[in-house]
């Protein structure tokens, strides 16, 4: 790890393993802003209005990945993330520490993990609650992709009406969903989702994915969220563990923890892995995420 200026933030840090390179800030955030193969294009998205800025009362979407806390409501989920973090360092990961947000009670953080001899990361999200009181919450990490690419999001299990009678899981949509619009490829097995800067509108959808992982292609890259999706346990929004947003700029590849009731003082855990893969075209259909996505996730 060293030490590094970064599109204008004087104290960043810079993580390789010699195949990945990782840049997190440490003025604000914290904020994962650059993932990429070493000396490679960033599969992360960079908002550069934002490059360099610190401070202020306003929420700022940076780009790259962040931490929130679900479900989504106004002023909780935008508390403003301006400020400098603390960078712990221990064996084999880095804990970098947001100051606990003064509107919520609610300290963020993030460990993260390379592996030796992979293109791969691991990210553990911590949610500590500072308050007297509990509070219901859910772990909500959330990439912000570069501009161009396909979210690639797994339905439910698929069955036939003889052998499954009972629903398999959910699909969860928004207001401003509109799933005639074009950016969309309702697939059997898969919900493609297309992200165009020439848009006029956002789009977002959600679902229980029991399989624990989404993935989003670009540029002959494909990048894979893994995480753990605890059956029988209660998710936010309508039961979503992953979900994908879009509008004319970038597109958030989403996962969501189960929600909890943390006691004063406690800390949960929410952990995601990343992997990154090169020569893999971006996919138009469901024959195609079989054909190029999935032996990568397997």
């Amino acid at each position: 790890m060293d030490r590094i200026a970064y599109k204008g933030w004087e104290s960043c840090y810079y993580l390789s393993n010699g195949l990945v390179e990782l840049v997190v800030t440490g003025d604000v955030g914290p904020r994962i802003l650059r993932f990429a193969f070493v000396d490679g294009e960033n599969v992360f998205c960079e908002l550069e209005e934002y490059a360099g800025m610190t401070g202020g009362d306003g929420w700022r979407n940076y780009g790259g990945h962040r931490l929130w806390h679900a479900p989504e409501s106004q002023p909780r989920t935008y508390a403003p993330d301006n400020d400098r973090v603390e960078v712990e360092e221990y064996e084999d990961f880095v804990r970098f520490v947001q100051p606990v947000e003064a509107s919520t009670g609610i300290e963020k953080a993030m460990d993260i993990r390379l592996a030796p001899d992979r293109a791969q990361v691991r990210v553990v999200h911590r949610l500590r609650n500072t308050t007297l009181w509990p509070v219901e919450l859910a772990p909500w990490a959330l990439s912000v992709m570069a501009p161009g690419g396909v979210g690639i999001l797994p339905l439910p299990p698929r069955g036939s009406h003889d052998d499954t009678l009972l629903p398999t899981g959910s699909l969860v949509l928004w207001a401003y969903t509109d799933m005639a619009d074009p950016r969309w490829t309702w697939g059997t097995q898969f919900v493609l989702l297309r992200q165009d800067p020439a848009a006029v509108s956002s789009q977002k959808v959600g679902a229980s994915v029991v399989d624990g992982w989404v993935a989003y292609a670009w540029k002959e890259h494909l990048f894979v969220k893994t995480f753990e999706y605890e059956a029988g346990a209660r998710y936010p929004d309508r039961g979503c563990s992953a979900e994908l947003y879009t509008d004319a700029r970038i597109l958030e590849v989403e996962t969501l923890g189960p929600l909890t009731r943390l006691a004063p003082g406690a800390t949960v855990q929410y952990a995601e892995t990343w992997s990154l893969f090169s020569g893999v075209p971006v996919p138009a259909d469901d024959r195609d995420v079989f054909e190029t996505v999935l032996p990568h996730v397997r």
